[in-house]
């Protein structure tokens, strides 16, 4: 550890640039500091909006849809030829095992700019030759334009991979961005501005405002009178917050946020398989992904199997500094969250849960007795009215809960507010398209879990979110048609 954490500066116009003030970026592993963060005021923000919106009226706002293209695979390959740069960037906020940044967070970013890259250039127009009284005919074209300057903010649990799912799409569109990452995960925003720069972004096109929420750059950024709409993933009274900030000026909003998501397993399923898998979907990144399990039903006849199944690849876990050989768990990301966590672990407790494993904080040695860390926990017991059931715990945490018929597992699965994600567990396909159609959710997996294309629609409903993303599905978000209508 450096005597001088370093700075993570704003990125404004191309330019580097200091903030009103300063806050210490806090290690999740250890406690230590490992960065000094430049939080931006209101004056930078009208500077990054303002950046933004010359970008738009001058080179960048010129150029054809192919020469974006181009350039999105640019910002690919230099992230690739910066690949370690920013796994070190992402393991530093987060704490996450340094294999998981290797090959899902850092991976998936160069994927996203190749990804959008390869859908902008496919795009086509939506046309209709339109035929009118008395022989005569119009053509109807819809053409597709920029939204403008647009305001990207962006979670903690994985930085870098949904900063760049937002971005990559907004540039290939041909917007600007104003970014304002988590205060927890500042690194890799300011670093993709370097990269931004080495591929040959114009200034101006990629900006990043450090700070925090109300009374801070995201109020500041979320309210300003320059952006032309907001993009933002997170937790669902966040996004209440934004969609306030927003409703004066009418803008558009795209919002992925929370979930309580649920697995259904059924006695003819592949129990290995299914163990797995859900082990993967309960405490992958420690249960910080707004796709984790948190609820599990399991028909009763292999419910005991699940069960000691899940206790067995709990037990197998490793929590240990990301570099450490043999680390395949993080700790949570701030000495705040985990508290939120222990609170649902007590409330768990008082509503008479059974802790099969966990249910507290490990003694990792002296080292790390600064970290956020937390055990992986399983519960059985909970009646189905606990709030535990019900609110987003955002830890590696999951309910086990056994049902009798496919009904009763549909009805369980979709008490809930929440919409996001569901898995279906079953060597019936017939049955597994049926159950995977009747959760109300914006994606259900049978028989895996996060398994993606990312040209498919990305979304959820109720409190998970508004509108969907991935594919041409981001591009309607982030652009918006002018039809012309042409008598022939």
């Amino acid at each position: 550890m450096p005597a001088t954490a370093p700075p993570v500066l704003n990125v404004v116009d191309g330019a580097f640039v200091e903030g009103m003030s300063t806050f210490d970026k806090i290690s999740p592993v250890d406690g230590a500091v490992v960065a000094t963060v430049h939080e931006a005021g209101p004056e930078l923000v009208d500077a990054a909006v303002a950046a933004g919106r010359r970008a738009l009226d001058g080179p960048w706002g010129r150029m054809s849809t192919a020469e974006r293209a181009r350039l999105l695979r640019r910002v690919a390959d230099r992230i690739e030829e910066r690949f370690d740069d920013l796994v070190d960037a992402e393991v530093r906020d987060t704490g996450k095992p340094l294999e998981q940044a290797r090959t899902l967070d850092v991976a998936r970013a160069a994927v996203n700019f190749t990804t959008f890259a390869d859908v902008v250039a496919g795009q086509g127009l939506d046309s209709y030759l339109t035929e009118m009284a008395g022989g005569a005919r119009a053509l109807n074209y819809a053409v597709p334009k920029p939204l403008g300057v647009v305001g990207v903010v962006v979670p903690w649990n994985l930085p870098l991979l949904l900063l760049t799912w937002k971005v990559a799409p907004a540039l290939a569109c041909g917007n600007a961005v104003v970014v304002k990452p988590s205060e927890e995960t500042p690194s890799t925003a300011t670093l993709l501005g370097e990269i931004m720069s080495e591929a040959g972004v114009p200034d101006g096109v990629y900006n990043v405002v450090h700070g925090f929420g109300p009374g801070s750059t995201g109020e500041a950024l979320t309210t300003h009178e320059g952006i032309d709409g907001v993009t933002f993933t997170g937790e669902s009274s966040t996004g209440s917050a934004i969609m306030r900030a927003v409703a004066p000026r009418v803008r558009p909003v795209s919002f992925e946020l929370g979930g309580k998501n649920a697995a259904v397993v059924f006695a003819d399923c592949d129990l290995e398989r299914t163990v797995d898998g859900l082990a993967r979907s309960i405490f992958t990144n420690t249960g910080q992904v707004c796709l984790s399990t948190e609820r599990v039903y399991i028909e009763r006849p292999v419910f005991d199997d699940v069960v000691a199944g899940l206790v067995e690849r709990a037990r197998a876990l490793r929590l240990g500094r990301p570099d450490a050989p043999g680390t395949t768990t993080g700790p949570l990301i701030s000495a705040a969250h985990r508290e939120k966590v222990r609170r649902y672990l007590e409330l768990a407790r008082e509503d008479g849960a059974q802790e099969l494993f966990g249910g507290g904080v490990p003694d990792l040695g002296a080292d790390l007795a600064g970290g956020a860390w937390i055990e992986p926990t399983l519960w059985t017991g909970l009646d189905h009215s606990s709030r535990v059931l019900h609110e987003e715990v955002f830890g590696p945490v999951a309910a086990l809960v056994p049902f009798d018929t496919e009904d009763e597992a549909i009805r369980l699965a979709n008490d809930t507010r929440y919409g996001l994600a569901a898995a279906v567990w079953t060597r019936d396909l017939s049955r597994g398209h049926r159950v995977a159609q009747a959760m109300r959710v914006g994606m259900s997996w049978v028989n895996t879990w996060y398994l993606r294309d990312l040209r498919t629609p990305f979304g959820g409903a109720g409190l998970s979110g508004i509108g969907q993303e991935g594919g041409a599905h981001s591009l309607h978000f982030y652009t918006e048609p002018t039809n012309v209508c042409v008598q022939l």
